[in-house]
């Protein structure tokens, strides 16, 4: 059966899998990269399955748990062979990666845990960093793991509403707004 597409073969897969894996932000799962990769239907799957773990005996990838990365191997390869890929696939992934990475991206600036403390507590920790560094850490009481849980994922969910929520508390004027001195 004719294959149709830009990529032919395993060593296209390989560069393929360098590309993006040199693109991402963060190390991703093989679901993700799979999905990534089939970006073309010259695409083989079991080629594919194959290339991955060539790829890690070779030292161009790692992984770590379920996560891959591209090695410093890996990117020099890259750079040597990107140019083979066709145009076409290399925007096609850089399209694919742009959602991607952004989303990476949000979950390192937007973090939050809770920690059990020894008095049958919890503390709650937020953090909201930038590209320039930490915008705002707030640590506070939770009665239950459950409130400490509801809060992080409302914060996930909603930094930037948090954020100017109490930026607004700490800049409004009392006096203005009918409080007391």
């Amino acid at each position: 059966m004719a294959r149709f597409g830009f990529i032919h073969g395993k060593l296209d897969i390989k560069l393929l899998i360098l590309y993006i894996l040199a693109r991402v932000s963060a190390p991703i799962d093989f679901a993700t990269l799979t999905d990534l990769c089939m970006c073309d239907e010259g695409v083989d799957y079991f080629l594919y399955a194959e290339a991955v773990p060539e790829l890690l005996d070779s030292g161009h990838i790692t992984q770590d748990k379920e996560h891959y990365a591209i090695t410093d191997k890996g990117r020099r390869a890259c750079a040597d062979g990107e140019s083979s890929l066709s145009p076409v696939i290399r925007q096609r992934c850089d399209q694919r990666l742009a959602p991607l990475n952004a989303a990476l991206k949000r979950q390192t600036q937007v973090r939050g845990h809770v920690e059990e403390l020894p008095d049958e507590t919890y503390r709650v920790c937020l953090d909201l960093d930038d590209d320039h560094g930490s915008l705002f850490s707030l640590s506070l009481l939770a009665s239950t793991r459950e409130d400490g849980e509801q809060i992080v994922q409302r914060f996930v969910d909603h930094p930037d509403r948090i954020y100017n929520g109490v930026l607004g508390v700490l800049l409004t004027d009392g006096q203005q707004k009918g409080g007391t001195a």
